[in-house]
């Protein structure tokens, strides 16, 4: 996965207490775009090239679709192309 060379690593806590505010057929799917949309403000690269892990995935995923936990840890992992992958740290 990490193929490029590291820039920067990043531990970041992001809430998902927006997401509770949207329909609860949707939330995890609303978390999923709050924790894209929070990397994407902190470390100045695109949404669209922000890579999330299939662990940060499941486990935001865990308790279900409406079910959501409240926060997150991540650690956010900068290559110098300009992409940030998303992992459990």
């Amino acid at each position: 996965m990490v193929e490029n060379e590291l820039t920067n690593e990043i531990v970041l806590n992001v809430p998902l207490r927006a997401a509770k505010r949207s329909s609860s057929k949707r939330r995890a799917d609303t978390a999923i775009e709050i924790l894209k949309e929070y990397v994407s403000r902190n470390t100045k690269v695109e949404k669209s090239k922000i890579w999330i892990d299939n662990r940060v995935n499941e486990s935001v995923w865990a308790q279900g679709r409406g079910k959501i936990k409240s926060k997150i840890s991540v650690k956010v992992i900068k290559l110098q192309d300009g992409t940030a992958e998303v992992i459990l740290p």
